[in-house]
């Protein structure tokens, strides 16, 4: 048994030609996903009219998805280049260990932001005392804070494994469960502790919101007026539309019957995971609030204003 320095990650088994194909695909998706997740977050801390709980949420959502495609997707094009190109063990647990922080962060800021739209419909004459910024800022640390600190628990767990070879990742990223795979010793305690993060991460935010969510239908049933009605879906149609890109993908991924070749299965699953779902988020927000639309509608002519002068 020797000390492994590096990793080989195997990527996709496809074709030169139609790696190079995905190569311009994913590298024209990752430049997407940076820009519109960049102007929501310029927009939400530029646009005075944005500066409210929901868009102060919105914008470290935003945070999460650039760090997200940006923790995985240059390395799956590197890979797609050069398939041969190893990464280094320690940049392999930096990998997995942001990941899983990005991950956790993430579900725990969508459980924040329907908790803020259940204050916001059901309370809304006590909506700027209960969602004061103090209150704002403790529950978007709190989101960082244990993300960070669960995720170093699981790295924790995987550093104290012997990885004598071979030292092929079968997948585009350090994903946790294809490096444990690698190890050759008892892993049940690392599989102990992510089952029980799948039920505190996923599962658990996962009833909070749909108890939120249904406390909202309910008061929102009770509004008399038809436009209420609509302006109080359209305010939390988007929300809902993440919530079940981000759960769904995940709950199918880590509880779904695994097929044949699960492995293979498992990589689409985190490609749409970890890509486009930070990618189609500021679609979703942009496209589905006026607001938004309208903080962009200003700062574009703000801009061609200025230009003219």
């Amino acid at each position: 048994m020797t000390s492994v320095t590096e990793f080989f990650l195997l990527g996709f088994p496809l074709g030169p030609k139609t790696q190079v194909l995905l190569f311009g695909l994913f590298s024209l998706f990752y430049a997407f996903t940076l820009l519109g997740n960049g102007a929501i977050l310029a927009l939400s801390c530029l646009d005075p009219r944005l500066h409210t709980p929901m868009y102060f949420f919105l914008s470290h959502l935003a945070i999460v998805d650039i760090a997200y495609a940006c923790n995985t997707v240059p390395q799956m094009l590197l890979n797609l280049l050069d398939p041969a190109m190893p990464i280094s063990f320690g940049g392999c647990m930096t990998q997995t260990f942001l990941f899983l922080t990005f991950a956790i962060t993430e579900c725990l800021l969508l459980v924040m932001m329907s908790y803020d739209r259940y204050v916001a419909i059901c309370q809304p004459l006590r909506y700027s005392a209960i969602m004061s910024w103090r209150v704002c800022i403790t529950l978007v640390v709190t989101s960082w804070a244990c993300g960070s600190l669960l995720a170093l628990v699981h790295l924790i767990l995987i550093l104290r494994l012997p990885f004598c070879g071979p030292h092929e990742v079968n997948h585009f990223f350090c994903e946790i469960l294809s490096v444990l795979k690698l190890a050759c010793a008892d892993t049940r305690l690392n599989q102990l502790c992510i089952f029980a993060a799948c039920v505190f991460i996923l599962v658990g935010p996962l009833c909070c919101v749909l108890v939120s969510y249904t406390r909202i239908l309910l008061a929102i049933l009770r509004i008399q007026s038809g436009e209420g009605r609509r302006k109080a879906f359209s305010t939390c149609s988007s929300h809902l539309c993440v919530v079940g890109l981000f759960f769904g993908s995940a709950i199918v991924m880590y509880m779904a019957p695994q097929s044949r070749h699960p492995e293979e299965q498992q990589k689409i699953l985190f490609l749409f995971y970890s890509f486009f779902n930070p990618m189609l988020n500021p679609l979703i927000y942009s496209l589905r609030n006026a607001e938004v639309r309208g903080a962009l509608q200003r700062a574009l002519y703000k801009e061609s204003h200025s230009q003219l002068l």
